[in-house]
């Protein structure tokens, strides 16, 4: 049941950041989402190692060696912006001056709270960074990430059983399987990618999931 791929998964969370918003994006696989923001819209990066106005990675050749986000990746800066203290951009995340984050996750649960910084397992090196700051701060946080780990097991469970980063904080959930909505009363499927349908995404994480509304409830 082949979906998209993560830079495809980049390509469709950026289409779903609208105009004027304030954005920062997690370590790792979200960082893609700056190569896909429409450049007709006005979309203002952050990232909290103290950098709003973000622009997208840069052209081969063209890396400025002290020009970094967060995860130490070369990138760019975008006409307007602005550099500050680490402290100032924590006051920012922790302020609910951000829109939206996007962030990867270990696991997220059917009420919408975030795994993300360690597994717990014995001599782990946690690496929680800003991401508690994020989740609680941002109006919206999405996840990005694959629906399944690489044993077969779901990324998205009823229950989360490591630490946690925060409750009941993600709004949306992006894979490459399918988008799926936080509700009030569990998960609602937004879109299905590849041959997927609800049915087989519930045999997949195990959980009841509301088919999308377009659909009239059907499975």
């Amino acid at each position: 049941m082949t979906g998209l791929s993560r830079d495809e998964l980049a390509r469709r969370i950026a289409a779903d950041i609208p105009e004027g918003a304030y954005v920062n994006l997690g370590i790792g696989a979200p960082t893609l989402v700056a190569n896909h923001l429409p450049q007709d819209l006005e979309i203002i990066l952050h990232t909290e190692n103290g950098l709003l106005g973000m622009g997208p990675a840069p052209e081969p050749g063209r890396v400025d060696p002290d020009l970094i986000n967060a995860g130490k990746q070369p990138v760019t800066a975008l006409p307007g912006a602005a550099y500050f203290h680490h402290a100032d951009s924590f006051g920012m995340m922790r302020g609910g001056h951000l829109d939206i984050c996007v962030l990867g996750a270990f696991q997220v649960s059917e009420q919408g709270d975030l795994a993300n910084w360690s597994t717990g397992e014995p001599g782990a090196i946690p690496a929680v960074g800003g991401a508690m700051d994020l989740a609680i701060g941002a109006k919206q946080v999405f996840v990005m990430t694959d629906l399944l780990t690489r044993d077969g097991a779901s990324k998205i469970v009823a229950e989360c059983t490591y630490p946690l980063t925060g409750v009941a904080c993600v709004s949306r959930i992006y894979t490459g399987d399918a988008v799926f909505d936080v509700t009030g009363e569990g998960l609602r499927v937004r879109e299905v990618f590849g041959e997927h349908t609800v049915a087989s995404l519930e045999k997949l994480t195990g959980l009841t999931l509301q088919a999308p509304a377009e659909q009239g409830g059907s499975r």
